[in-house]
């Protein structure tokens, strides 16, 4: 068995290390930040011109003549830019700013005089202040963009830049208890469905969930804010270049250094002085400790003027995070010990995270441009602390992330080249923070005579090492020569070493009933390796990827996206796998199994029956139509196809899925009878120590344990899209106002489950000695022959979409110095498997995942998010935000004997309710000029400012079979989602 040590430290705070850096940063001269992503701009013009495009802040210079009367230039990094077009010697010009991967229509037949004093770009500020955003409507995609300025000037609490793609209808950015994870989902579908792309490139989790490297069970940031310039969010309809998704991409552009020198230093800070007091600390009397800062740096400018350029940045999070330790209910009738007493009340845990940014951008010519960049992310923080877990319970996690990104963008006349090379490594870590046995108290509940955990303490949580290491190639060709066309071909090649282990426990547990007994455990369970078994699992693997798409400009009017992509992957562990002969022979031997809803022989793998899904074709298609001409109506839909991924974390379950042997040894009590047994012994205080633990399994070995098997014919998750909508433009006291109305389908077809393949004799699922029983009775006491129990992987999970997307955006401008917008979703979402969408993998109340489909979890039907910024005299400015949803559905533990699958779900609130999520912030900034090119600000924040409760703590107990629990549905504690009003202070400087 391959295992790998973690040692988890706490690095010493680095305020003083950046305040020093930024002191010295302070001296050097001012810059305009500008962003580096291929952005493109085309229309009409007139017969024989030369069109000139140039970057005003970088001098990046773009050249095309006109064909046949329109022209069209890519690979233009998102900013602004100085046009001028030359016909019959005379020379128009015209400043326009780009954003992020977008394709803008501008005709330039008719160009007005230069509104802008003439001579070099590069040092026209005043380009910069009236070159207005182009509004790209002729796409089919549902997409939508988060500007700079909305990054820059919006409350917000964490600093995670993807926290702003929830002001994009369909899109949800959500935390779980007070901020333990942040991720960001779309629709029906998880988290895990999504990818971002930083510089065009997948940040893609191959191994555990959350999406994208990094975000599973942290609350830091995957990239630092400082280094984003801006994003498009694209919910569905996505064009063919990008993969490995089924939900919704993220494309992210990073900054990059200009022709001047800048900077800028952030610091903000709250603690729990700043805050109102949770429910849970009211009734403890006292807030727990929390401390959270977060500062950063940037800095830029240029090596060589007009051809080299740097940008670095650092981030980092320094947090004190409050938890609260909680009596269980039902538990009134316990005479709790004192000891246990005492560690109930609020606590807290340390998170520490640095970011470390860094780009070059080399115009080697003209044509060419080079950039390198590198990320590093170093994260360690505590987790499994609060509820019953106490401080000693808590898991160290480790969670590093390395980055490297070489990219070559070659334009010409008529055709362009985007190449990268890659290089990608994360890790994650969890381990028990003390290496000691786990302590488990629990009390008799006298509600179903089962066992109530009190309380955790000792080695508790869980051991994993698992990440992802390897390199990539990507190329992408587009080509501009053939008319009223732009072709775009690509190729992908990833070669990735992934990793996956885990045990749990990894500490043995003694259990304890503190009404009998309070000195002796009723019962241990302790895991040892099993011989034979690989719990630590390396696989090569391999991705291919190609697609070629056209956007065809029909006429001045209609525009069609068609694309196709194909996508294969080679995962060497999943493919040569070849079953135990020992443990395949007990399966075909196995009389329970021969009558079944499932053929094992599908199941059973010999190493060479295994082929990698190659089907994986994937067509996009699209339009738009221009009804006037004039982009300002239009009508635009879609319908594609898009494959995501299966999880390694996953498809490993075959190897450490019974790699380790699990012990519970009972001792009988007068609550916790139980037949005399190999594994119901008297009690024995050798077992307390790691020596007669194992003498216990050196003298009952085991032979088996539980059985992991995936289908041979697994297949690629994926999602068909369908959209139809329409982006409208309209004047409104004399500003433009951007409108856009889309009605959505997705269809998410081939998620993984696991299912349990035990059966009773005669192959039912269900005990036959109770026929008429729809309620529990699994056969979960019916093992392999020799080993424990079989857990089949295979594809069915499914969720199907309905939508109804509304947008209203007034954007932020300098001349008009206010914006608004407005985001309305609707939602129809439902999945044939409960909590599918929120993670979970597991069937085991049925026999299958099935063809049923059940309310969507943590899905609200209508969602509306607002968000506003205001410039004030003396420049400040107040921005603000607004959410509020309708009540998520949310599952009952039993629904076997619902009358429907609707009981299968509860509303989580009052009927007379129709607010189930709302939340208000609001942000005021002071800036002062000091006429030095240095500028100060000064922010406060007020997150929550209303202190609005958003509980979560519900009965999800529907009772026993026939006997209804009169308290199901109702609010069980005092759990609330985080923030409670908090007031957050900011300080920094621009120069």
């Amino acid at each position: 068995m391959k295992q790998r040590n973690r040692t988890t430290t706490f690095r010493p705070n680095r305020k003083l290390l950046s305040c020093a850096l930024a002191s010295c940063l302070a001296m050097a001269a001012p810059q305009v930040m500008a962003q580096s992503t291929s952005a493109t701009l085309r229309g009409a013009v007139t017969a024989d011109s030369t069109i000139t495009v140039t970057n005003v802040d970088t001098g990046l210079t773009r050249t095309a003549k006109a064909a046949n009367g329109s022209y069209n230039i890519g690979g233009l990094p998102p900013g602004t830019y100085r046009i001028d077009v030359n016909a019959g010697g005379q020379t128009s010009s015209r400043a326009v700013t780009l954003a992020v991967g977008q394709t803008a229509t501008l005709n330039l037949q008719d160009a007005p005089p230069v509104s802008a004093p003439t001579g070099d770009a590069t040092t026209l500020d005043t380009v910069r202040v009236t070159a207005p955003m182009l509004v790209e409507t002729k796409t089919s995609e549902v997409a939508t963009y988060v500007s700079n300025k909305q990054i820059e000037l919006l409350p917000q609490n964490s600093r995670n830049f993807l926290a702003f793609a929830d002001t994009v209808p369909g899109m949800r950015f959500v935390t779980s208890g007070n901020g333990n994870e942040s991720q960001l989902r779309s629709g029906a579908q998880g988290a895990s469905q999504i990818n971002v792309f930083i510089d065009g490139v997948g940040q893609k989790n191959y191994v555990t969930p959350g999406g994208i490297t990094g975000q599973d069970d942290s609350r830091g940031n995957p990239f630092p804010q400082l280094a984003i310039g801006e994003y498009k969010v694209i919910t569905s309809n996505y064009k063919a270049e990008y993969d490995q998704i089924s939900s919704a991409a993220v494309t992210a552009v990073t900054r990059s250094g200009t022709n001047d020198f800048s900077g800028s230093f952030i610091w903000d800070r709250y603690s729990e002085g700043w805050r109102e007091p949770t429910p849970g600390e009211e009734v403890a009397g006292r807030k727990s400790e929390e401390t959270t800062e977060q500062y950063g740096i940037a800095f830029g400018g240029p090596i060589i003027r007009d051809r080299l350029h740097f940008f670095v940045t650092y981030e980092a999070k320094d947090f004190i995070v409050p938890e609260l330790v909680t009596r269980p209910n039902n538990t009134g009738h316990v005479n709790i010990p004192a000891n246990i007493l005492a560690q109930y009340g609020p606590t807290s845990r340390p998170f520490d995270q640095d970011v470390y940014f860094g780009k070059l951008s080399w115009q080697a010519s003209d044509e060419h441009l080079i950039e390198f960049s590198a990320r590093v992310r170093e994260e360690v923080g505590i987790l499994d602390v609060g509820g019953t877990n106490a401080q000693s319970a808590a898991t160290a996690l480790n969670n590093d992330e390395t980055r490297y990104d070489l990219r070559s963008l070659y334009s010409a006349e008529n055709w362009m080249n985007d190449a990268h090379l890659t290089f990608e490594e994360s890790s994650y870590n969890p381990s028990p923070l003390v290496n000691a046995p786990i302590i488990r108290y629990t009390a008799r509940n006298q509600a179903n005579n089962g066992d109530i955990t009190l309380l955790n303490t000792g080695g508790g949580g869980s051991f994993q090492d698992k990440g992802q290491k390897g390199w990539g190639l990507q190329n992408d060709f587009t080509w501009y020569g053939w008319q009223d066309h732009t072709i775009k071909a690509g190729v992908k090649y990833k070669d990735v070493e992934l990793t996956a282990f885990q045990q749990f426990p990894p500490n043995p547990r003694y259990i304890y009933d503190v009404a009998v007994n309070p000195g002796q455990p009723y019962r241990i369970e302790y895991t040892t390796a099993r011989a034979g078994r690989t719990p630590f699992v390396e696989s090569g693997n391999k991705q291919f990827g190609l697609y070629i798409q056209d956007d065809w400009q029909v006429n001045d009017k209609l525009t069609l996206n068609m694309g196709i992509r194909w996508d294969y992957e080679d995962m060497a562990a999943y493919r040569d796998y070849a079953l135990d002969p020992a443990i395949a022979s007990a399966l075909r031997g196995w009389t329970n199994i021969q009558n079944t809803d499932y053929d094992i022989e599908n199941y059973i793998s010999d190493g060479g029956n295994r082929k990698s899904d190659k089907d994986n074709f994937a067509p996009r298609m699209g339009f738009s139509y221009d009804l006037s001409g004039d982009q300002r109506h239009v009508i635009f839909g879609g319908i594609g196809r898009s494959y995501d991924r299966n999880l390694f974390d996953y498809m490993a379950r075959e190897f450490y899925g019974g790699a380790f042997t699990t012990y519970t040894i009972n001792f009988p009590d007068v609550n916790h009878p139980c037949n005399p047994s190999p594994t119901c012994i008297p009690f024995n205080p050798a077992l307390l120590t790691p020596e007669g633990l194992a003498a216990f399994a050196a003298a009952n070995p085991t032979a088996g344990g539980e059985v992991n098997l995936l289908a041979n014919d697994l297949e690629t998750p994926y999602s068909d899209q369908f959209s139809i909508g329409t982006r409208n433009t309209f004047t409104v006291w004399g500003h433009d106002w951007n409108t856009s109305a889309t009605v959505a389908h997705i269809r998410a077809k081939e998620g993984i489950y696991f299912r349990l393949g035990n059966r009773y004799p005669g192959g039912s699922f269900r005990d036959p000695a109770f026929p008429n029983a729809t309620w529990g009775r699994q056969p979960w006491g019916q093992a392999i022959p020799g080993y424990g129990s079989l857990i089949l992987g295979q594809n069915g999970i499914e969720s199907k979409l309905n939508s109804l997307l509304l947008s209203i955006d007034k954007p932020y401008t300098e001349q008009s110095p206010w914006g608004v917008t407005l985001a309305y979703t609707y939602s129809d979402a439902k999945e044939n498997r409960v909590n599918a969408s929120n993670g979970e993998t597991y069937v085991f109340d049925y026999p299958d995942a099935g063809d049923t489909f059940y309310l969507s979890n943590g899905v609200p039907k209508h969602r509306l998010v607002a968000t506003g910024i205001y410039g004030l005299p003396w420049d400040v400015t107040l921005s603000a935000k607004l959410i509020l949803e309708t009540p998520t559905p949310r599952s009952a533990t039993n629904c076997f004997d619902a009358p429907s699958n609707d009981n299968c779900f509860f509303d989580p609130y009052e009927r007379s309710e129709t607010i189930g999520f709302k939340q208000f912030d609001i942000a005021l900034q002071k800036v002062w000029d000091t006429g030095t090119d240095l500028k100060f600000k000064v922010r406060a924040d007020l997150i929550n400012a209303f202190n609005w409760r958003n509980w979560t703590d519900f009965d999800d107990w529907r009772g026993g079979p026939g006997v209804a629990n009169p308290n199901f549905g109702q609010r069980s504690g005092n759990g609330i989602l985080w923030p409670t009003r908090t007031f957050k202070l900011s300080l920094g400087f621009d120069w």
